[in-house]
């Protein structure tokens, strides 16, 4: 599936998908950060653009971050660099996120649950299948989801110069925290 035809999948997820259905679980507030501790620096940048879905009928989600929305960095060169030069975020403009939840949950239950996302994480283009754990705290009809993940820039095909190999590390932290309430 190309990656305009998933970005049109995300709209409709977002968008019209979570008006018809009242259950669903959509994120009203969150954080994505990435920690790239290298060598010689460590560059740290995030975003509050997350945008995400989960239906608890089926525990399908679905989660995307524009890669322009990402702030932070040492500096305004090294936020450009990242947008032009290693993410290319005219082409690439979107992270997504998209699978089930394995564990079974009550969504209605109050409580904080160990949970692993099982789906496609889709960075630079590249897909890549992935399972990732974190946690889900259920309080009063809200979710708040915590998961922290490593992604190798090589498995998205992001290429580092070797004149830099040393200010970023080939291997990077991602962080979520996102609230999600009930519509």
């Amino acid at each position: 599936m190309s990656h305009h035809k998933i970005v049109i999948l995300c709209y409709f997820i977002f968008s019209g998908f979570a008006i018809r259905a009242q259950n669903k679980f959509t994120s009203k507030e969150g954080e994505m950060s990435f920690t790239s501790n290298a060598k010689l620096e460590v560059i740290k940048a995030s975003s509050n653009k997350i945008q995400g879905i989960i239906d608890p009928s089926n525990k399908h989600f679905a989660f995307l971050v524009k890669i322009l929305s990402f702030e932070g960095f040492n500096s305004n060169l090294q936020r450009e660099h990242f947008n032009e030069k290693y993410m290319e975020s005219e082409k690439y403009y979107d992270a997504t996120f998209t699978g089930t939840i394995i564990e079974q949950l009550d969504f209605t239950k109050n409580g904080t649950y160990d949970v692993h996302a099982d789906g496609t994480l889709i960075i630079h283009g590249k897909k890549q299948p992935r399972n990732i754990p974190g946690k889900i705290k259920i309080e009063n009809g809200t979710l708040r989801i915590d998961c922290t993940f490593a992604v190798l820039l090589s498995d998205h095909n992001i290429k580092i110069p070797q004149i830099v190999t040393e200010k970023i590390a080939t291997e990077i932290f991602v962080k979520l925290n996102v609230l999600m309430i009930q519509k």
